[in-house]
């Protein structure tokens, strides 16, 4: 299969996955998930919110037979979606930070929200949070995978993760470019910026910060 074809499965097969991004299938998100069948590294039965349904329209693109949800990365259920307990919540934003389509709004130190009509349920806030205030409910009683969730909500959790990604990237960036000023800023500075007197302590502090910052130069450029 050349590269094409390859990149063409890969959207089929992404196309057939719910985008929750909860990582259960155990990669990353549902593109790498994707990826990871296309090369024949991954099974078709390892997403739990897509389910049985999940699993036909896997095998549907692939021309593999179907197969029963492996239990290892979980069950079949309903959409369940995030709620959060606000007599309990000490605003510390780790679920903001854990959620990867932004469907939690908040501040630091500020009771939290989540906007049920963009949760996808990945459960992904319940473990970071420090006191527990998260909770699950469902809300498609009767109704699992596929048929809990529809392609237009899969669409709206795509952008959003991709958006998600896209502000965290920039975010990371604008982070290191910040750090390696501040390290520029006190290596220029060094002999006045520091205690040290001794010229051997000082020119070993140097190569330290200049090792650093070459090491963060050579991690942005890659």
């Amino acid at each position: 299969m050349n590269s094409q074809a390859l990149q063409a499965l890969v959207h089929q097969l992404d196309q057939a996955l719910p985008q929750t991004q909860c990582t259960r299938c155990g990669y990353p998100d549902c593109h790498s998930y994707a990826h990871a069948i296309a090369h024949g590294e991954a099974a078709i039965n390892q997403c739990p919110p897509g389910g049985a349904e999940g699993i036909r329209r896997l095998a549907a693109v692939t021309g593999q037979p179907v197969v029963p949800l492996n239990p290892e990365h979980g069950v079949e259920g309903p959409l369940r979606l995030a709620v959060i307990d606000e007599d309990w919540c000490i605003g510390c934003t780790l679920c903001i930070k854990a959620c990867p389509v932004d469907a939690i709004l908040g501040s630091n130190k500020q009771m939290h929200v989540v906007l049920e009509e963009d949760c996808t349920g990945c459960e992904l806030c319940i473990p970071v949070c420090p006191v527990d205030c998260i909770s699950l409910k469902d809300v498609t009683p009767g109704r699992t995978g596929w048929d809990a969730w529809s392609p237009a909500q899969a669409d709206t959790a795509r952008t959003r993760y991709r958006a998600h990604e896209v502000r965290t990237a920039r975010q990371q960036q604008e982070q290191a470019l910040a750090l390696e000023a501040k390290a520029q800023h006190k290596l220029e500075h060094l002999e006045e910026a520091s205690r040290l007197t001794d010229p051997v302590q000082l020119d070993r502090k140097r190569a330290v910060i200049e090792a650093a910052l070459a090491r963060a130069r050579a991690k942005r450029g890659a």
